[in-house]
């Protein structure tokens, strides 16, 4: 469906009319708590969308620009433009009372909250919209979601990208002609909540530095420590805590700030400490020693196995250990199956009847597009028991066809169960002319055209529950930089859901706590994995496979329920997974077996050799979000 530019007027959609703040930032890198903003560019638009005021300045960071050759925004350039602290208030004054927009808006968002607090002043921005998200709702017949995709798809020209001001001049474009198209399908704006940020929050913090050898296993009585050990102090010590974990990692030792079964040893001069950390460590014969031994051992530390393709001096002192086979392990889980169970939680439900096999389709090829009579269609399911629901979703991929959650301009099909007919979308698919189809179209689907859906889109991969696809590598370097795994759910579903990654070595283990990445701590300390809070309905995991540490085996994302509704109350949850926030999808998949679980595992990222590959997964448990993270290692305060 072709559209011409979309008039500025937007009185007559009273629904979607807010005072706008459309914002663009070019900035030196791409980390908030580390990298500046170098220019910003400020369109305000009032409730009809007519723009009501401008501004754009250079700023001077104190620092390197950055990669100029993106926004060619030289030191030459920048020098005499006015640090950030000095534009503030104006800023500020712009934003206030009004929704910040802009195109991955997380990413602006978050540059704007660290500059204002590194200039002690509080951002006044309430609530944010993502154009890349709504446009993931609106789900136009274009390749990708980039602002110069979107901005050629509805008409609106661009003269210079990587420009702040024209950039936001283009976002005004398109934020005008993508609400038109959330009016014509009657979609929710994914709107987010921003929250007051304090200065705390955004002080840079130093990366923790991963341990680059395996653990070997628990120290035994008498015996060394060798590289590589889990080792976690607590209680009160004569040594500096601080300075016995700083020996501890100069030695080659993974000091941990938690205790699992997977601890080599906890130092504690109190044996009978009630501490949660020597409790677990009781709990699950983890050897304790003193501070003083603890001391004496470091003096002592044997070599250890580095992660594959980490290859570091012994430390200081080290004796050396007799050659042994390298232990370094590609991951080697069943292609055909979902995640092993994990330790010390209760065994897996099993999907309902209907449910889609745990493996690739037969006969389908890993990563390969499935052929059937709905290839190329996506299906919207109406209606009808969760059990009916599911089996009416794993029929349409067996057919080929790729399951709908949400209506969305991409939707082909409209499949109605009973009950069906009292879905409010009804009334809207009945006017976008789309196909309606019952139950037992499913079993021998004959396809008719439908005017003004779906068409245009380069194909996802749409994966079964536990079906693989292999990341593609670029010639001449490793996997994309970013990948990203976006996770949507039904608009109407009223309770909160959380979407939560977990970095795992060999063990299925958290290195540190903080490679535990959920929305109260949104980075893990290299950077290398985020939360993206793309709107209320959506969440994205996104992961720099390029740099991440070698005892990095696998990237684990999950959900989990807030309160006491199950996934069964929830429905099926989308996930789309591709090489950046932007980009084409590469893979696609709709979970929706579970009933009473109310933590789900979605996919996983993992290194395969030299490669990485993407699982669906889609493994529930009745347990809560602190029980898997106890799982993986994470010290959860009760």
């Amino acid at each position: 469906m072709s559209l011409a530019p979309a008039a500025p007027d937007l009185s007559d959609l009273r629904d979607y009319a807010f005072e706008w703040a459309l914002v663009d930032v070019e900035t030196s890198g791409l980390v908030p708590r580390r990298d500046r903003v170098l220019s910003v560019a400020v369109v305000t638009l009032g409730p009809d969308g007519a723009q009501t005021g401008e501004f754009s300045t250079l700023l001077n960071p104190g620092c390197d620009p950055g990669p100029v050759h993106v926004h060619g925004l030289t030191a030459e350039r920048l020098h005499g433009a006015p640090a950030f602290d000095q534009v503030a208030e104006r800023l500020g004054a712009l934003l206030e009372g009004r929704v910040l927009v802009a195109h991955n808006a997380q990413f602006d968002y978050d540059f704007l909250a660290h500059e204002f607090a590194r200039a002690r002043l509080r951002l006044p921005v309430a609530r944010r919209l993502c154009t890349l998200a709504l446009n993931r709702r609106v789900d136009p017949p274009t390749d990708d979601l980039r602002l110069g995709t979107l901005a050629a798809h509805y008409g609106v020209p661009q003269l210079k990208a990587h420009d702040a001001l024209d950039d936001t001049r283009v976002l005004a474009g398109v934020l005008r002609a993508s609400l038109r198209q959330a009016a014509r399908l009657d979609l929710p704006l994914p709107l987010v909540a921003c929250p007051p940020r304090q200065d705390p929050q955004f002080a840079p913090k130093p990366p923790k530095t991963p341990c680059a050898f395996r653990n070997p296993g628990r120290l035994t009585p008498g015996g060394a420590l060798v590289q590589g050990m889990k080792v976690a102090v607590t209680g009160e010590t004569r040594t500096a805590r601080s300075d016995l974990v700083l020996r501890g990692v100069a030695a080659g030792l993974n000091m941990m700030g938690s205790v699992s079964r997977h601890t080599s040893a906890l130092v504690a001069n109190d044996s009978a400490a009630d501490s949660a950390k020597a409790r677990r460590a009781r709990a699950e014969g983890v050897p304790v020693i003193d501070e003083s031994a603890f001391l004496r051992l470091l003096g002592d530390v044997r070599p250890g196995t580095a992660h594959e393709g980490t290859a570091l001096p012994e430390p200081a002192g080290a004796v050396p250990a007799p050659e042994a086979e390298s232990a370094s392990v590609a991951v080697q889980a069943p292609e055909s199956a979902p995640s092993p169970a994990l330790p010390a939680v209760p065994t897996p439900r099993a999907p309902e009847p209907g449910g889609a096999a745990a493996g690739p389709q037969p006969g389908t090829k890993r990563g390969a597009k499935p052929r059937g009579p709905l290839s190329g269609r996506r299906v919207l399911v109406l209606g009808g028991t969760h059990p009916e629901a599911v089996a009416a979703r794993t029929r349409v991929v067996e057919l080929g066809g790729a399951a709908a959650i949400n209506l969305s301009a991409g939707v082909t099909d409209v499949v109605v169960l009973d009950g069906g007919h009292a879905d409010r979308r009804l009334a809207r698919i009945t006017a976008l002319l789309l196909p309606v189809h019952d139950a037992a179209w499913l079993v021998a689907p004959v396809v008719t055209e439908a005017s003004g859906a779906g068409g245009g889109h380069a194909a996802a991969h749409v994966l079964p529950r536990g079906g693989v696809v292999d990341l593609p590598l670029p010639k001449g370097r490793g996997p994309a930089d970013r990948w990203t795994v976006t996770a949507s759910w039904a608009q109407q579903t009223a309770c909160e859901i959380d979407v939560v990654a977990f970095v795992l070595d060999e063990d299925e283990q958290v290195s540190f706590d903080e490679d535990f990445v959920f929305y109260g701590a949104p980075e893990n300390p290299g950077g290398t994995v985020r939360l993206l809070g793309d709107g209320p309905t959506e969440q994205t995991v996104s992961v720099d496979l390029s740099t991440l540490p070698p005892s990095a085996r696998k990237v684990v994302v999950a959900a989990a329920i807030d309160g006491s509704p199950a996934f069964g109350d929830v429905g099926a949850l989308h996930i789309v997974s591709g090489p950046g926030t932007s980009a084409a999808a590469l893979a696609q998949a709709t979970l929706d077996a579970a009933t009473t679980e109310r933590t789900m595992l979605l996919a996983e990222l993992y290194r395969r050799g030299e490669s990485w590959r993407l699982r669906a997964v889609g493994q529930g448990y009745d347990h809560g979000l602190d029980a898997l993270a106890r799982s993986y290692g994470v010290d959860v305060t009760d």
